[in-house]
């Protein structure tokens, strides 16, 4: 039999850990937007001031229009 090198071992020790919550993400979060993401984001943010969430007695929450007469939402 082959000598495992260290990151079989790991992979093989934690098999049943990534079958329940996956595989861990390898991509890095510290990177510059690009202008297309910027863009996104302030449309998303807009989209989102156009809404109000409100919250029942009984503690659940949803979601109306600010502004009633737009019925550009619908």
């Amino acid at each position: 039999m082959a000598k495992e090198n260290a990151a079989e071992k790991f992979m093989r020790r934690t098999g049943k850990l990534r079958a329940i919550f996956g595989p861990a993400s390898r991509t890095s979060i510290g990177h510059e937007m690009t202008a297309q993401n910027r863009e996104l984001l302030a449309q998303r943010q807009a989209e989102t001031q156009q809404w109000e969430t409100l919250h029942r007695p009984d503690g659940s929450t949803y979601v109306v229009p600010r502004d009633p007469s737009d019925k550009s939402l619908r």
